[in-house]
């Protein structure tokens, strides 16, 4: 059986909400998005569904190119996963996406957090979590401690992720495409988007 890649999109946008997580956590880059290209035009998570709003959120396709993302700091990880996790994985994220109107933001989970009590809420995550139990579900890995406890470092610690980029994430498809990561055709399909 095959394999194939996913990817972990770890950044920092540099908002008042990540400054108040990055100083509780001591970590930087706190939010963990999902990716299922090397271009990151396939990035889900749970985040803000309007930018300027940060209380207004739930499940989301990430924009790279947005006024939002582009500026962030980043790192990006890949992983290697069976065919059949990354079916189940995507099948996953596709019911979510039919039914996203039912998906919440976790307010709520992250205050929980920062007093290590549990709240566990139907159709709620925050970014961390939501990856946290898709990893779980998939059987890809699986973090030793509950889903509302599960930070971005804890993503990023797992064995097997491969550190592919750092830095700002308005440079990366220019970077990934001087390192020879994608293939002829994605970076026909990247020439609308950036300068080589």
């Amino acid at each position: 059986m095959g394999s194939r890649t996913i990817y972990f999109l770890f950044t920092d946008t540099g908002t008042y909400l990540s400054k108040i997580i990055n100083y509780y956590t001591k970590r930087k880059l706190n939010h963990v998005s999902l990716g299922f290209d090397c271009d990151l035009e396939q990035v889900y998570s749970f985040g803000r569904k309007q930018p300027k709003n940060p209380f207004s959120g739930g499940f989301v396709q990430e924009d790279i190119h947005s006024d939002f993302l582009k500026n962030a700091t980043c790192a990006v990880y890949q992983y290697r996963i069976t065919e059949s996790e990354y079916q189940y994985i995507l099948n996953l994220i596709e019911e979510m996406k039919r039914n996203q109107h039912k998906y919440r933001y976790n307010f709520l989970g992250l205050v929980g957090f920062m007093f290590r009590i549990q709240i566990r809420r139907k159709h709620a995550y925050f970014c961390s979590q939501f990856v946290g139990k898709i990893m779980h579900d998939s059987q890809v890995f699986s973090i030793n401690k509950p889903y509302c406890f599960i930070t971005p470092d804890d993503i990023r610690q797992q064995q097997g992720l491969e550190l592919i980029y750092e830095g700002k994430l308005a440079d990366y498809q220019n970077a990934i495409v001087a390192e020879g990561l994608l293939e002829e055709e994605q970076i026909d399909a990247l020439d609308q988007t950036i300068v080589i």
